[in-house]
């Protein structure tokens, strides 16, 4: 854990008792801090009593009396419409922050020597494997990395500050709206299409919620940003001409010019104007796809910048073990093959699972995010058919038209059902059947690994006891 003593002896409201509330009530109490915790969902109290928090409604206490509000990232700040208790808090000056900026406030507390170097990752889609890879790689290196913030460990549940550290943070756009102090040593961007809009008020909303990543960088920081969307390339752009940053460009689609790219899946540095060839990803099974190799060449560029050779880059990356969900083959029944890209929660990022094969049986649906599947329909020639299920059904129905045989089944039992079967009956030696929903999850699951683990456990009842032996061997 990490102590947050900047409210020692102060009230502090802190609202939403999910993972990363808990974990903000457990810092602020351990520096000192009189915490009144709350949550609207019963459910959430219950839990939380259970673990033995003491609960104090907020929504009826004096907002004199307390020093700041601590806003959980899941509670709206600003759009569609600010939650009660922000109103509550803005009525008396009452400062709003996330356990983001509790973390940035503890480092900056530290004197200049001993705080740690943090690398920040956020993007719309790829922020947990590169995240997840940057860590591998430092830690391959011999490094003290710390992983966690959106991803695993809450930030504030991670091990105490210390200088030889190296916190590696992934950040949504809800955890940025809340920071106002956090210093990356090295920030990474790696693209920005359409998502949660809703929540920012549109899409330059969205945009700049995902700029503030660079915000409190200095000269002596580093800038990595994804040249593969329109967004990133203005801001790239923007960025390197006031020289603020050391700014680096990567792309998995243009070679640079100066930056780092991947062309034919071989990684090629040329940060110092002349490319020179790196490694060849491609060989690199647990990263497969366009995307990842973006993923990596951010992940090559933010080690770099750390010091970390480049042959020791490419060596760890040939080690890692990928991470649940993101296109992961998950087992093979019969000659079919089972991929669960159960992550893929909107058309850019189920897109980067289409494009990566030439020919699937495609189950998609879920709560369907505004843009539908304006992102996949160039990909409609890879789908050779689609199994449709959730509240988008009817949708992408309507969507799919006369393009894209498919077939509407509600559930994902009886969608993985149907696809087996046809792939069983189609001429490719080896079928695959593809989940990557290109929606969000909740109308039928808890959140997308709920539903990722749905997937794998029907494609498990499906296997042989020989075929559920090769799959862990693999």
């Amino acid at each position: 854990m990490i102590p947050v003593r900047e409210f020692a002896g102060q009230y502090v409201a802190v609202f939403g008792l999910g993972r990363t509330g808990l974990a903000t009530v457990r810092a602020l109490q351990a520096g000192g801090a009189k915490v009144h915790a709350w949550d609207d969902n019963e459910a959430a109290r219950q839990r939380a009593t259970e673990q033995g928090f003491d609960l104090v409604d907020i929504n009826k206490r004096d907002w004199q009396q307390y020093s700041a509000l601590i806003l959980s990232p899941g509670i709206p700040f600003r759009y569609p419409e600010p939650h009660r208790v922000v109103k509550l808090a803005r009525m008396v000056g009452v400062e709003i922050i996330g356990d983001m900026e509790l973390f940035a406030r503890a480092v900056n507390a530290l004197p200049e020597h001993a705080r740690p170097k943090i690398v920040g990752v956020t993007g719309t889609n790829g922020k947990s494997t590169t995240t997840s890879l940057i860590g591998h790689i430092l830690r391959k290196a011999g490094k003290d990395a710390r992983v966690g913030g959106n991803i695993g460990v809450g930030v504030l549940d991670m091990a105490p500050l210390h200088a030889s550290a190296i916190y590696v943070l992934e950040l949504s756009s809800y955890q940025l709206d809340l920071i106002e102090s956090l210093k990356c040593d090295v920030s990474v961007l790696l693209n920005i299409t359409p998502d949660h809009l809703e929540r920012h008020g549109g899409m330059q909303g969205y945009v700049e919620a995902k700029s503030r990543i660079f915000d409190n960088q200095t000269d002596s920081d580093v800038a990595i940003i994804g040249m593969d969307t329109m967004p990133t390339q203005i801001m790239l752009a923007r960025m390197a001409a006031k020289k603020r940053q050391l700014c680096v460009g990567v792309s998995s689609e243009y070679a640079l010019g100066r930056g780092i790219s991947v062309v034919e899946g071989v990684l090629f540095d040329s940060q110092n104007g002349r490319a020179t060839e790196v490694g060849d990803l491609s060989e690199i099974k647990t990263l497969p796809g366009q995307h990842n190799y973006q993923n990596a060449a951010a992940a090559y560029a933010a080690c770099r910048a750390l010091g970390v050779d480049a042959t020791v880059i490419m060596d760890a990356m040939a080690s890692f073990p990928g991470l649940a969900h993101r296109q992961e083959v998950v087992g093979k029944v019969g000659k079919v093959n089972f991929v669960n890209d159960s992550k893929a929660t909107n058309g850019q990022a189920a897109v980067q699972a289409l494009r990566s094969y030439p020919r699937v049986f495609w189950i998609g649906g879920g709560v369907p995010k505004s843009e539908g599947l304006a992102d996949v329909r160039p990909y409609f020639g890879h789908i050779e058919k689609a199994y449709l299920i959730g509240e988008a059904q009817a949708q992408f129905s309507r969507e799919l038209g006369d393009a894209v045989p498919h077939l509407k089944c509600g559930t994902l039992r009886r969608a993985v059902a149907e696809a087996l079967q046809d792939a069983r009956d189609c001429d490719d030696e080896d079928p695959i059947v593809l989940l990557s929903p290109a929606c969000a999850s909740f109308d039928q699951f808890k959140d997308f690994e709920d539903r990722g683990d749905a997937f794998k456990h029907l494609v498990s009842g499906l296997m042989s006891e020989s075929e559920k032996l090769q799959a862990t061997i693999s």
